[in-house]
């Protein structure tokens, strides 16, 4: 039997496998390019300190910008390397894009700089280095002095309804700041938002009617939004499969419930599904939207008796900043259908298949009672309804200093921690 590679994907963990992109275009880097450790002997040598931004007030989408000062300052009596990194934290529900913040850097009493905006692990980072190098050069700074640059940060136009005040901070991604030495900055924005999160939960796990307890499992994949705002990004969800029991061919087949009818989800990843998306302008007064599935092996599965099968949600933007910062994981077990058991499923054309849905005041997990709460047509009755929906990854022994940076990142999902996605079958 083939091994098989798993990967990881962690929310908001410097642990994790990441990419940096810049602002003028699509280049990615390896954060193995920006988190070598400090090898001047001077680890945690700077002290970093940001002046209140200029004009005061809050900030507004496609308005003002602001500025403020940075300074690094090297506390120590030799010189030290300073690779700037600036985190955005707090802001809300909703990830951000690169054209979400206005973000510029130049020098004041350092050398001529250039800026770029990062998103490793899904997180807004700003960076910034000497001209005319490459990303991953920092600055020198001599013992005992200090460099100062003149920062720009305002809101584009389309920064999310759904976020509001957000915290800057300001430290080294190769360790050269001390925790001690971190600063930061609290923004305001304007209109003011009440912030939230995607909630989103799998329910009512159980065996599909008629069929043989195992053989067949029934669920509700349901999202819900918390907080002011809507989501101005269509939501994808992929659906990572993990079994207890490896076999060669695993065989899981994935249906959902759309107009009263089963389809299937095909995909050529049997570890591996896409659903349907969920439309932009997703919002908490859309309310409850729920998917309901079920899972069986198909009659060519290398399973002969039950085994654990793990379903892991993993919910981000449909495009752009695509890194999942929800989601949610079940686990269950599965038998192998015999003939006369098997359900019947209406393989579908194509994994994106959007389901019919109806508005609902209710906020039932059920699929059935949501279904019925509808002022539509569409209806559902037990396992034949129709599909409800409510409303209108990694490396290991980074530097200290990175890891004490993103304590502050780290409390947004604990679900994803443990969250694996089967990626390879070789």
């Amino acid at each position: 039997m083939s091994a098989r590679t798993t990967t990881r994907r962690t929310l908001r963990s410097a642990a994790a496998t990441a990419v940096v992109v810049a602002v003028a275009g699509t280049v990615l880097m390896p954060l193995s390019a920006y988190a070598a450790p400090a090898e001047d002997g001077n680890h945690n040598a700077l002290k970093m300190t940001m002046s209140a931004p200029v004009p005061s007030g809050p900030l507004t989408r496609g308005g003002a910008t602001e500025t403020f000062e940075l300074t690094a300052t090297n506390t120590t009596d030799k010189p030290s390397s300073f690779h700037p990194w600036l985190l955005l934290d707090g802001a809300g529900a909703s990830p951000l894009q690169q054209s979400d913040v206005v973000f510029k850097v130049e020098g004041v009493t350092a050398p001529a700089t250039e800026s770029l905006i990062g998103q490793q692990d899904g997180e807004w980072q700003g960076m910034f280095h000497p001209a005319g190098k490459s990303g991953g050069e920092g600055f020198e700074i001599p013992a005992g002095a200090k460099m100062t640059w003149k920062v720009t940060i305002g809101l584009g136009k389309s920064y999310p309804t759904t976020n509001g005040d957000f915290t800057l901070r300001a430290t080294s991604y190769a360790g050269e700041v001390a925790q001690s030495g971190i600063a930061s900055l609290a923004f305001k924005t304007d209109p003011s938002v009440k912030t939230g999160k995607l909630e989103t939960s799998f329910k009512n796990v159980g065996d599909c009617k008629g069929v043989p307890a195992l053989q067949c499992r029934e669920m509700d994949l349901s999202y819900r939004l918390t907080g002011d705002g809507e989501f101005n990004t269509a939501l994808r969800t992929s659906l990572g499969v993990n079994f207890g029991t490896d076999v060669k061919v695993p065989n899981l087949q994935l249906e959902m419930l759309v107009d009263g009818k089963w389809q299937g989800v095909s995909t050529a990843d049997p570890y591996n599904f896409t659903l349907p998306t969920i439309p932009k302008g997703f919002s908490a007064a859309s309310g409850e939207r729920v998917l309901h599935l079920r899972t069986s092996f198909g009659p060519n599965t290398d399973y002969k008796k039950a085994t654990d099968v793990t379903l892991q949600a993993g919910v981000g933007l449909a495009e752009g900043n695509t890194y999942d910062f929800a989601g949610a994981e079940t686990k269950f077990q599965l038998a192998p259908a015999t003939a006369t058991t098997s359900p019947s499923p209406t393989p579908s054309k194509s994994a994106t298949t959007q389901p019919s849905a109806s508005p609902s005041a209710s906020a039932s997990s059920s699929a059935t009672a949501v279904a019925a709460n509808t002022t539509t047509n569409t209806k559902a009755t037990g396992a034949s309804g129709s599909l409800a929906q409510t409303g209108a990854d990694s490396n290991t022994g980074l530097y200290s200093g990175l890891a004490a940076v993103l304590v502050g990142l780290g409390g947004a999902a604990a679900w994803l921690g443990a969250r694996r996605r089967r990626a390879v079958r070789g």
